[in-house]
């Protein structure tokens, strides 16, 4: 447990471009494979879409989605992360934080964490 950061469910993060940076809640998903961000979020961030895609399976299927690379703040440390694009105009959180940007960073996830 040493030298690790506890997150929970929700975290507020930053998302830093050369030109912005923009605070949201976002989600802490274990569950999901790569992080996910809202499509006007990353064009407000003047995020590249990059030529890779990424399959994703959720309730509604698999589908192909594009995918940007970002700089996010999590508990005051940096990471340059992936982030598959979606439409998550209608969701409650902007941002999703799934297992890539989690893995080898040293933090493990608290439910009860407020």
């Amino acid at each position: 447990m040493k030298n690790k950061t506890i997150l929970g469910l929700t975290e507020h993060v930053t998302l830093i471009s050369s030109t912005t940076n923009i605070a949201v809640k976002a989600r802490i998903d274990s569950g999901a494979t790569y992080s996910s961000m809202d499509a006007a979020l990353a064009k407000k961030l003047g995020c590249k879409i990059l030529t890779r895609k990424r399959k994703v399976r959720n309730v509604h299927g698999i589908t192909m989605r594009k995918m940007v690379q970002a700089t996010i703040m999590i508990a005051g440390n940096r990471h340059r992360s992936y982030f598959t694009i979606a439409d998550r105009s209608t969701m409650k959180y902007k941002v999703l934080i799934g297992q890539n940007t989690l893995k080898n960073r040293g933090y493990l996830i608290d439910p009860d964490k407020k």
